[in-house]
């Protein structure tokens, strides 16, 4: 059984977030499955799992200093591709593809949304 139900995060925009979520996710064979009033859920055949949503205390969004939210990747390609289309829609580079030091098959690439959330994409399959 999973430990979470979804993620969730902030957007101030919600059409810029749909369009950002929409691309970045697809190479990762993520998918918009359900659209709210104040933003949108994405997941797999599994169900939703990450929430894009305006606060619903009406404050504005923030991301969580120190925060990440981690999707799996199925190839290192999807890593770069990932990251690339984040960076062409509107992201910012927070760690550039590559192998990470922890585990000798570690392969991923960091970068923050729009609105700031930290977001990254793993591969532990071997080249």
């Amino acid at each position: 059984m999973a430990i979470f139900t979804h993620v969730a995060v902030g957007t101030n925009d919600v059409d810029q977030a749909r369009v950002f979520y929409d691309a970045v996710l697809e190479p990762l064979g993520v998918g918009r499955v359900m659209d709210l009033e104040r933003g949108s859920m994405w997941g797999t055949r599994a169900g939703p799992e990450l929430l894009v949503t305006q606060p619903f205390n009406g404050e504005p969004a923030t991301y969580a200093n120190g925060g990440t939210v981690s999707f799996a990747a199925h190839s290192r390609a999807a890593v770069d591709a990932f990251h690339k289309v984040a960076l062409a829609h509107g992201g910012r580079d927070e760690g550039a593809p590559g192998p990470r030091p922890f585990s000798p098959t570690a392969y991923a690439a960091y970068v923050r949304d729009p609105d700031g959330n930290k977001l990254c994409a793993y591969c532990f399959v071997p080249e």
